[in-house]
């Protein structure tokens, strides 16, 4: 099911990497901001960031409009996969 964007609405992807090298890293594009993490998983961010995108744009949908199970079924795709924190 698609949802139609109303023209106020927004998605974004935030990327936050927790490990670090000392280097600051920020990259933004139309629709995500990535901070943090060493060079390599700020690079594999930039890459899944992107390639949600391209799919995103292969079925001709948006951030905006895309359901939450599509957007998971992308997100798999990608290779991101839920947190899960574990239980206490």
């Amino acid at each position: 099911m698609t949802r139609r964007a109303s023209p106020n609405r927004r998605a974004w992807l935030l990327g936050v990497g927790l490990d670090s090298d000392g280097h600051k890293r920020i990259t933004t594009g139309p629709n995500f901001a990535l901070v943090g993490g060493t060079e390599e998983t700020h690079a594999e961010m930039t890459e899944k960031a992107i390639k949600i995108n391209e799919k995103l744009a292969a079925r001709g949908q948006r951030l905006e409009t895309v359901s939450r199970e599509e957007f998971d079924d992308i997100a798999r795709s990608v290779g991101l996969r839920p947190h899960r924190p574990e239980a206490s």
